[in-house]
């Protein structure tokens, strides 16, 4: 598997002066939430699923006929709940271990977002899976031999020593990190995809809810929502950017950690009061590295954004961090960059460039350990343009964007 980290050195210092020349705001501080902190959300998360892959060690014979039902070569892994319910097994470790899981990352313990309706009115979704680490090991596993069960540690992945991993008799092993085991494991890990969705709806909900605190006075709270410009008419056209194609570079990555899930911020500024205006892309599809993904999605509606002009940062989802302090902290840093200017209008879009650079400087280091990973960023990207071939800042991710109207109908 492939990891699409990289350097945070390599854009925050050279690259500030590079494409924000004319900014005179003095750096953000780091923000209030400390690493040791940021680090605990990670122990958390680890420690839930050290306490799930004992669990299923323990309970292992009753649930290998319904694993073995489910896991095969189209699809290497299956909801643990539903495990743990079809084979008759207690469930109550699994449901405690899932909820700390939960409040480490921040996201809601009852699906109860109060902007995102595609959430509301139920009970949360399971997010903890039982996955084959490879499909190499399919065979060996389904006529009979014992497996190991492992999880992720917590902490920066360069510094990892082990994959600690159980078998059935609750003896520990310490496999390579990067070297893929001979013997069958099941890995004890997040439904990332599912994950990252509800992590980034709790993240537009902080941001939505920001908006609307800071505006009350103002306005009401169904004007305090972000302001859609007459290109959302029914008789007027709509502009936007598209991804047309993108890929990363390769970086390995640990066997244990799965495929990546990416995700985008776009950073700039209100078009109509000096606030900033961050929205949250999902990319589902940006599984691998080293590979051309081609998926026309819109990226950018350029209504959100004054002076025509955006950037976008791409991330990696990992298991560590805590989406609503993440939400609050972007919210926060963006803010007090954009207070350091009297008159945004004099620097104009060099602005959002230095946004995007204290966003990136400020936050504690442990949000780019094994949290949610730096991928690459651009800047600048200006509506109507199209960009061929166009490496992020950091060489790391190449993409094809191009500018698409859609037309009323």
């Amino acid at each position: 598997m492939k990891k699409m980290t990289l350097a945070l050195l390599m854009i925050t210092v050279p690259l500030a002066s590079i494409i924000s020349p004319f900014s005179f705001a003095e750096p953000v501080d780091k923000i209030e939430l400390s690493t040791q902190q940021a680090s605990q959300y990670s122990v958390s998360v680890s420690s839930a699923k050290r306490e799930i892959a004992l669990e299923l060690s323990r309970q292992y014979a009753r649930l290998l006929p319904t694993l073995q039902s489910n896991i095969n070569q189209y699809n290497l892994a299956m909801d643990a709940n539903l495990a743990f319910k079809s084979s008759g097994s207690d469930t109550k470790k699994l449901r405690q271990s899932e909820l700390a899981i939960r409040e480490a990352k921040g996201l809601y313990t009852h699906t109860k977002s109060k902007i995102n309706t595609d959430l509301k009115g139920s009970m949360e979704p399971n997010l903890v899976q039982f996955r084959l680490a490879d499909a190499s090991m399919l065979s060996d596993w389904q006529q009979g031999e014992s497996p190991l069960f492992a999880f992720e540690p917590d902490g920066d992945d360069k510094l990892w020593a082990n994959i600690e991993a159980y078998d059935v008799e609750g003896n520990i092993h310490l496999l390579d990190v990067y070297q893929l085991p001979q013997r069958p494991v099941i890995v004890i890990g997040l439904d990332k995809q599912q994950a990252m969705r509800e992590g980034l709806a709790v993240m537009r909900d902080t941001f939505a809810l920001s908006t609307d605190s800071a505006n009350l006075s103002k306005r009401s709270i169904s004007q305090a929502r972000p302001q859609i410009s007459s290109f959302t008419t029914a008789d007027q056209p709509i502009s936007t950017t598209v991804i047309k194609q993108i890929s990363v570079q390769d970086d390995e990555e640990p066997w244990v950690s799965g495929k990546a899930e990416i995700y985008g911020i776009v950073t700039g500024v209100n078009p109509s009061r000096d606030e900033p205006a961050l929205d949250i892309i999902e990319m589902p599809y940006l599984d691998y590295s080293g590979t051309e993904y081609y998926p026309n999605q819109i990226v950018i509606h350029w209504e959100r954004y004054r002076w025509a002009a955006a950037d976008l940062v791409l991330m990696e989802h990992d298991d560590g961090t805590n989406y609503k302090d993440l939400a609050t902290a972007l919210v926060s840093i963006a803010e007090r960059v954009l207070q350091q200017y009297p008159d945004p209008e004099v620097q104009g879009y060099a602005i959002i460039a230095t946004i995007t650079n204290e966003i990136l400087n400020a936050l504690p280091d442990a949000w780019f350990t094994n949290d949610d990973d730096f991928v690459d960023v651009y800047y600048t990207l200006q509506e109507g343009e199209t960009y061929t071939n166009h490496h992020g800042a950091g060489g790391n991710a190449r993409a094809f964007f191009a500018p698409l109207v859609i037309q009323p109908r």
